[in-house]
C-alpha cells in the first residue's frame, strides 16, 4: 500500500460542507446565467416586440406581443430577481466556507490550478477541457478524502486536453464570453499567462507554472494545425495519440480546493483509466527513463485508492428495507 493519508475529522468535517456549498453555489450560478441581461418591450410599427438584451448589450427580438411572449416575459421577471439574490447570499457562504478550508487545511491544490479552473467555468467553456496528467490525481484523492504522498504528485504544469469535436461551440462561447482567446481566459486566472513563443501549446506565468493545452489526432472534420482562437497571442492545441480515447471515455468530476480555500470543479478522465494510461506510457519503450517511474509510481497510488476507497462511488444503491 502506498502512502495514503486520510483527512482528520475536522478536515473531512469541513470537506463534506464544502461540497454541499460548492453544489448549490454552481447551481444558484446556473440559474443566475439564465437569466442575465434583460426583456423589455419594444414598439416597432404598428406592434409590439418582446426584446432579450444580452449581458454584453446584444439584442434579439424573442416575437410579437402575444399570450406566448408574454408569458416569457412575466416567468423571466418572476426568475430574475430571486436568482440573482440566491446567487448573491451563496457567494456570501461560498467565500465563509473558502476561510474554513484555509483554517483546516482542507485543500492543497495549488492555487493559480483552481483558478484556472474556476476562469474556464466562468466563460462557460470548463465542458469543453479535461484535466489529465499529475493533477487529475488531486480530484481523486479530494473524493476519497485522503492525501497522497507528495514524491507522486509534484509537477510545475498543468495538462488540459479539449475536446475538438466540440470546436464549433468553443469557439461561440468562447466570443460571447468575451475573451477574445484562451490565453485571455486564464489571464483572468493570472494576468501574467503568455504564450511561450518557441512552444505554442503552452503558456506560462510569472511563477514558472505552465498550462498545456493537448488535443486528438487529427481526424477527417479537425482544423489542423488548431489556434484556439484567431488572436495572434493564443495557443496552438498539439497533438497527442491517445487524446481521442481520453475525449470519448469515461469522465470523472469532482470539487478540489486550492490550498487557501478556493473551491472549483475538475473534470478528468475516471480513475480506472487514469491507471491504465499511466502504465501504458511507463512501458513505451521511447519513454523518458526519468519519467516512467513515476507514471508506474502515480498509477499504483491511484489504484490503491480506487480499491481502498474510490471503489464506493460505482457500488450500486443498496435495495431499500423491506
Amino acid at each position: 500500500m502506498h502512502d495514503l493519508f486520510e483527512l482528520d475529522e475536522n478536515q473531512l468535517r469541513e470537506l463534506v460542507n464544502a461540497k454541499g456549498i460548492w453544489r448549490a453555489f454552481a447551481l444558484a450560478r446556473r440559474e443566475a446565467k439564465e437569466v442575465r441581461g434583460s426583456m423589455t418591450w419594444k414598439k416597432v410599427g404598428a406592434g409590439t416586440y418582446l426584446i432579450r438584451h444580452s449581458a454584453s448589450g446584444a439584442q434579439k427580438s424573442l416575437g410579437p406581443r402575444d399570450d406566448r411572449t408574454q408569458a416569457m416575459y412575466d416567468t423571466f421577471q418572476q426568475r430574475k430577481g430571486p436568482a440573482e439574490q440566491r446567487l448573491k447570499a451563496l457567494k456570501d457562504r461560498t467565500e465563509e466556507q473558502r476561510k474554513l478550508n484555509r483554517v483546516y487545511r482542507v485543500g492543497r491544490v495549488p492555487n493559480v490550478v483552481v483558478r484556472a479552473l474556476a476562469a474556464l467555468d466562468a466563460a462557460d467553456l470548463a465542458d469543453k477541457f479535461m484535466v489529465i496528467g499529475t493533477h487529475a490525481i488531486y480530484a481523486y484523492e479530494t473524493a476519497a478524502g485522503v492525501r497522497v504522498a507528495s514524491n507522486a504528485m509534484a509537477t510545475r504544469d498543468l495538462d488540459l486536453l479539449f475536446d475538438a469535436s466540440k470546436r464549433l461551440a468553443f469557439a461561440t462561447t468562447l466570443e460571447r464570453s468575451g475573451a477574445r482567446s484562451l490565453i485571455g481566459v486564464f489571464k483572468k486566472a493570472d494576468p501574467s499567462f503568455r504564450v511561450m513563443p518557441d512552444q505554442l501549446q503552452t503558456a506560462v506565468n510569472d511563477d514558472g507554472f505552465e498550462i498545456d493545452v493537448i488535443r486528438r489526432k487529427a481526424t477527417a472534420g479537425d482544423t489542423h494545425p488548431m489556434r484556439m482562437s484567431d488572436e495572434e497571442d493564443d495557443f496552438w492545441a498539439v497533438q497527442i495519440d491517445s487524446g481521442d480515447q481520453m475525449a470519448t471515455g469515461r469522465k470523472f468530476e469532482h470539487l478540489v480546493v486550492a490550498a487557501n480555500g478556493e473551491m472549483a470543479t475538475m473534470r478528468t478522465i475516471h480513475p480506472l483509466d487514469f491507471v491504465r494510461l499511466k502504465m501504458l506510457l511507463s512501458a513505451k519503450p521511447d519513454r523518458d527513463p526519468l519519467k516512467a517511474p513515476k507514471d508506474r509510481l502515480q498509477a499504483e497510488v491511484v489504484q490503491d485508492m480506487w480499491d481502498k476507497y474510490l471503489y464506493r462511488l460505482e457500488r450500486p444503491a443498496e435495495p431499500p428495507a423491506a
